[in-house]
């Protein structure tokens, strides 16, 4: 091979032409250890959110736990200070979100229910609602609510009562006592026919029907007939009950509905601290 044509040497690496550097490779990827501006700024939001997801996921976790526990807690707590069954039916129900009022130390409401409960000897169902509950102690803000009993409880409660009473009669909006008196020696049958409400927290019945013998009478009659106990069974009567209930719950209002009595009443919110207003109220002496 002929001599004439020469191969040139390289430059050397110090001449006037050094080796450049790209900054960036391929679709943004690093090259010479130098990341991607870019692409490092389009991967923080995916990060936020996956943060945020997670985040909510704990809040939702920690409110279904919430409710899962609470109810129990609260039902242990008043089956002991009503020194109820250990078994006893009892329905709970808080409103709202939980965490946040967990966190304050008082719930918003709280609904407590029962299809049968016994309280100072007279059962019925019972239907709550407390507002202001403190979860470190103290009284309640408020609470009201309403217990429905049947004609046998319902007989209990006018058992104070002068009324010759065997057995009651439940039929909206009324209620029938029926039992008997004595006249000369012989027992005749008597049935009145009452609309009950409350008056002071007192209950209070209306006479609005008389039977006697099996024959309706008006007002006169019955007064020249039995006397004094006539005119008794013919004036509304005020029957103090409060010594049949926990001092703590005064009547507010009773309807017949169907053949059950519907009672409203309120809570002395300090029913929650004070022993005394669990135990049975009383009445006057008179």
């Amino acid at each position: 091979m002929s001599d004439d044509n020469h191969t040139l040497p390289y430059p050397a690496a110090d001449s006037e032409h050094p080796t450049l550097v790209i900054p960036g490779g391929r679709d943004g990827a690093a090259v010479d250890g130098v990341a991607s501006p870019a692409r490092t700024r389009k991967r923080w939001p995916w990060v936020l959110l996956i943060v945020v997801v997670v985040l909510a996921g704990l809040v939702v976790a920690a409110e279904l736990i919430a409710r899962a526990v609470l109810p129990g807690i609260v039902r242990g707590i008043v089956i002991e200070q009503l020194d109820l069954p250990a078994d006893q039916e009892l329905a709970v129900e808080a409103d709202g979100i939980l965490l946040p009022q967990l966190i304050g130390g008082t719930l918003d409401s709280l609904h407590l229910s029962t299809d049968s409960v016994t309280l100072e000897g007279i059962t019925g169902a019972v239907d709550v609602t407390a507002t202001g509950v403190p979860l470190r102690g103290g009284d309640l803000r408020d609470a009201s609510g309403t217990i429905r009993i049947d004609e046998s409880q319902f007989t209990t409660l006018l058992s104070n009562t002068d009324l010759p009473i065997d057995t009651v009669t439940l039929e909206t909006p009324n209620a029938t006592v029926s039992g008997s008196v004595s006249v000369l020696g012989i027992a005749i049958p008597i049935s009145l026919t009452v609309t009950p409400g409350v008056a002071e927290g007192d209950l209070e019945l209306t006479p609005v029907g008389l039977t006697i013998g099996g024959l309706e009478v008006d007002a006169d009659q019955v007064g020249s007939t039995l006397g004094a106990l006539g005119e008794q069974l013919t004036q509304t009567q005020r029957i103090c009950i409060a010594d049949q209930l926990p001092a703590g719950i005064t009547l507010t209002d009773l309807e017949i509905d169907g053949a059950e009595a519907v009672i409203d009443v309120d809570v002395d919110g300090a029913i929650a601290t004070d022993e005394s207003l669990l135990e049975k109220g009383t009445c006057p002496q008179g």
